[in-house]
């Protein structure tokens, strides 16, 4: 059996394979939910219990604390195969698997040596705090860093701040982007310290989804990927314990230094989100087609020329999109480093855009391809052109992607991840 993450992920392992098995058997619950997800907008909490009884919410978190051991390529495979089912899902499910990072490029840095030994075993205690929450508990995490604060000088800025009281701190701010906003079992939320006004004041903290002065924002009501819960934070000076708290001074720009690609070094799978579903609308389409027959001949709709005109087509864009991708996953898990980081950075700023762009125009060729009857709101064909219109936009645009990385390859320098709103 050829499981849907291998039609991306090539030449899995057995240990691959055996985990691509959990995630084919999530596959069919979470699909027929799908419609319901998307036209109501709403997350579907049975999934949470779908995918933590798998072991799935523990899929890249080690086996010692209780997680299923797999790394970047079975989350890039899983992410694919969700997103081909139900996007939304697939995006949702990214974003918690990105929490990982903070436990796992923590213990990285440590083993590096960025950390003294003064540090070394507060920074320990908090990674391993995430990761047995994500594997051994099973707890979903919502991760929130992204501000409505935009700066020139860097991708992310954060204005949200964190006051030291006794015990703890207090966190005043907004987050106005992270998926499973009021679904997820605890939140981490990047802040940055009172008076300290560069990015060694950024700090994580675990904050309670129901703690006092926790509230949601307006509700999102996206054209796609409606299903996220993505509506962000309000926080109201919201009392976090010092043993929930990561506020060594720097830590947070260390742990990113351990990446091997852009940021966390795990955001390709969340793009694998959109190339599942540029796959899955490819796939709906021409069974499609080749099902329905003219009405006055026993031939299929595939076999006129126009429709396989657009299909031509569409093999070519999902097939320049899946090998974008598969190269950007080859340069970021291979076991010994094939380009430097910064090159691997540049690609990615290109990748992401590529990927996204060619994903849109196989939902508007399958668009063509169905008609009008492809355009109900709750169709195939119009839920796949909503859905990949998302990521045309989710972080930023191609064009912005490119000019990032010309900037690169012209002056060699690359734009700060994260900078400290000053106001």
């Amino acid at each position: 059996m050829k499981y849907t993450g291998e039609y991306f992920v090539e030449d899995m392992t057995a240990a691959e394979r055996d985990r691509a098995a959990k995630v084919e058997s999530v596959l069919t619950a979470i699909k027929a939910a799908s419609a319901d997800v998307d036209r109501d907008g709403q997350f579907c909490t049975d999934h949470i219990k779908t995918l933590s009884e798998a072991g799935l919410l523990g899929l890249i978190i080690p086996k010692q604390y209780g997680g299923l051991g797999g790394g970047l390529r079975d989350l890039a495979a899983a992410t694919f195969a969700i997103g081909s089912v139900c996007p939304s899902t697939a995006l949702t499910y990214f974003f918690h698997c990105s929490s990982a990072s903070r436990g796992l490029l923590a213990l990285e840095a440590i083993d590096n040596g960025l950390f003294n030994d003064d540090e070394a075993p507060v920074v320990k205690a908090f990674a391993e705090k995430v990761l047995h929450t994500m594997g051994r508990d099973g707890k979903w995490l919502a991760n929130f860093a992204s501000e409505s604060v935009k700066s020139e000088k860097a991708a992310i800025t954060i204005s949200t701040k964190a006051t030291k009281v006794d015990g703890g701190y207090r966190l005043n701010g907004v987050k106005s982007f992270g998926c499973a906003t009021g679904v997820a079992d605890r939140y981490l939320v990047t802040v940055g310290i009172d008076g300290v006004d560069d990015a060694s004041g950024l700090s994580t903290f675990f904050v309670d989804r129901d703690a006092k002065g926790v509230s949601e924002r307006q509700k999102w009501d996206a054209i796609g990927m409606r299903g996220t819960a993505t509506h962000g934070l309000i926080l109201e000076d919201v009392f976090v314990a010092d043993d929930d708290a990561l506020t060594v001074p720097s830590a947070f720009v260390r742990c990113m230094q351990m990446s091997r690609g852009s940021f966390v070094g795990n955001q390709l799978a969340g793009i694998a989100v959109y190339l599942g579903q540029a796959f899955a609308i490819y796939n709906t389409t021409l069974a499609t087609l080749t099902k329905a027959k003219f009405g006055d001949s026993d031939k299929c709709i595939a076999s006129s020329p126009m429709h396989q005109q657009l299909i031509g087509e569409m093999m070519c864009d999902l097939e320049t999109a899946v090998l974008w991708l598969r190269r950007q996953l080859q340069l970021e898990s291979a076991e010994q480093e094939i380009l430097p980081k910064a090159e691997v950075v540049k690609r990615w700023r290109l990748c992401k855009g590529q990927v996204s762009e060619y994903g849109f125009k196989v939902a508007v060729n399958a668009l063509k391809c169905t008609g009008t009857t492809g355009t109900g709101f709750s169709n195939p064909s119009a839920r796949g052109l909503r859905d990949m219109a998302m990521a045309l936009v989710q972080a930023f645009p191609a064009e912005r992607g490119r000019l990032m990385a010309a900037q690169m390859e012209v002056d060699g320098a690359e734009q700060n991840q994260f900078g400290v709103n000053k106001g």
